[in-house]
């Protein structure tokens, strides 16, 4: 019979096998966000997703208030809805509707950096036909949305903004954009974002130099794209924050060698890196690579997405070495626009030495005149002994409001609302004006019939013909 193994070993063991996992699954648990409010707008009852989570109607006073100063309906589709992705079916059966400036405000419990995902299809009925509808949403001061119109082909529309709340209160405004427009919202989430999401510095890049940006942590930011590079499509039901992630391919393009990786191994997250809420494994464990054999300094794995010019855009790159053999083998460089953006960066440096441990790095760029945003990732120099010569997990690509605090204009917040109302004023002083005229004239018209009826008529007295009139006078007469 052998030998048993000694108690003390045994709880050595146990001791550091739990120091490890606390130390790479301090994320694990599934993510609570102190404020999790999800409003399904213009439904009478709650309504489940397939990600587990519960929005409730949008009449609960308890969280979300409702105010307007019109009159605003719920509305919902009779005909099946016809969808690409079916994630939030549920969700866009109902809808409100406003035909005024209206807001939603959400209580918050938990100030600092919150998720705020607006939902929009604009499907059609015998009542409503919200493809037609266009109009402005500003929240905490910031524009969000400008004119804005859901797709007519009736596809369904998330718009994602990360906003910083210091304040009991966030308000959500909906305003039509002319006097006969409407607006409307299918639902909508405000949720608390881990501390990690948005670091307050980045790496600004500029044509000649890269500097450091302070402030990230107080933008308002619109997520643009979110991909995940060299894997599938990322659903809500896999994401600790909720979020979709899409493949690369519409994006990516290289005319050297590159290729798809797949880790079936445990990521390594620690506590000072990424974590689960930053980016989930299904993003850190695929990537695309620049194969060893491309090691010419020109050689390049791009990707590249359409952006507005006047804006800036925080770049974030997701990285975790789930290529390499061993550590210190890794290096490359980051260029954006164009631009030398990090030169010979260090992944093994980066994630304290440690394989298939996520990371990740927040550029700040100016739109170029193109109206492209290109990454590209090409090799180092001191990469030759590698098997591959850069790699890639996951890209974000985020606007940051501009200096008037929109996302969609070039004026200020107050000169939007003001065109919005003076165009409601004029309209209703118009029909006020014909309302008046249409009452004047009723009024004159009445006042001349009643003075008709009461004058004296003048009355004319007829003489008949005297019979003695002379037959010479007569025969006269008929002469002309």
């Amino acid at each position: 019979m052998g030998n048993l193994p000694n108690p003390r070993h045994m709880l050595i063991i146990l001791f550091f096998s739990s120091v490890l996992r606390s130390s790479f699954s301090f994320s694990s648990a599934l993510f609570s966000p102190p404020d999790n409010l999800l409003v399904d707008c213009g439904s009478s009852y709650s309504t489940g997703l397939n990600d587990r989570r519960i929005f409730l109607p949008d009449f609960n006073g308890d969280s979300v208030r409702l105010i307007s100063d019109e009159p605003s309906f719920a509305v919902a589709a009779k005909n099946n809805l016809v969808l690409e992705d079916e994630t939030y079916a549920p969700l866009y059966r109902t809808a409100r509707v406003f035909t005024g400036s209206s807001s939603y405000v959400f209580r918050i419990n938990n100030k600092g950096t919150h998720i705020v995902r607006l939902h929009f299809y604009p499907f059609s009925n015998s009542d409503q036909d919200l493809s037609s509808a266009q109009f402005h949403v500003v929240a905490s001061g910031f524009v969000l949305l400008r004119n804005f119109t859901a797709s007519a082909n009736l596809s369904s529309s998330v718009k994602e903004f990360i906003i910083r709340v210091e304040v009991d209160e966030l308000t959500i405004s909906f305003v039509p954009s002319t006097f006969l427009s409407l607006a409307f919202v299918n639902a909508i989430e405000v949720i608390s974002a881990p501390a990690d999401l948005i670091r307050d510095t980045g790496r600004l890049v500029q044509p000649n130099n890269v500097e450091t940006f302070n402030g990230l942590s107080n933008q308002v930011l619109e997520t643009l794209f979110r991909v995940n590079v060299g894997g599938p499509k990322v659903t809500p039901f896999n994401d600790t924050l909720w979020r979709t992630w899409s493949p690369d391919n519409a994006f990516f393009h290289s005319n050297f060698s590159t290729k798809t990786v797949y880790f079936s191994g445990r990521i390594m997250y620690q506590k000072y890196g990424a974590s689960r809420e930053v980016a989930p494994d299904n993003v850190y464990n695929t990537a695309r690579v620049l194969v060893a054999n491309s090691s010419d300094l020109i050689s390049r794995m791009t990707w590249s997405f359409p952006v507005n010019q006047g804006y800036r855009y925080l770049v974030r790159m997701h990285l975790c070495d789930i290529a390499s053999l061993a550590l210190n083998e890794l290096y490359f460089s980051v260029y954006i626009n164009g631009y030398l953006a990090y030169e010979d960066f260090d992944i093994s440096a980066a994630t304290s030495h440690y394989l298939a441990s996520p990371y990740y790095v927040d550029f700040v760029v100016d739109a170029g005149s193109s109206g492209i945003l290109s990454v590209s990732i090409g090799p180092s120099t001191f990469g030759e002994s590698s098997i591959v010569n850069g790699i890639l997990n996951g890209l974000e690509i985020l606007k940051i409001n501009n200096s008037v605090r929109s996302f969609d204009m070039e004026l200020p917040i107050a000169f939007l609302v003001h065109r919005s109302t003076e165009g409601a004023l004029t309209a209703a002083f118009r029909s006020l004006i014909c309302w008046f005229a249409f009452v004047l004239l009723i009024v004159s018209g009445f006042m001349s019939i009643w003075r008709w009826g009461i004058q004296p008529r003048n009355h004319i007295t007829w003489s008949p013909l005297s019979m003695n009139a002379q037959e010479s006078q007569i025969t006269k007469a008929d002469q002309f």
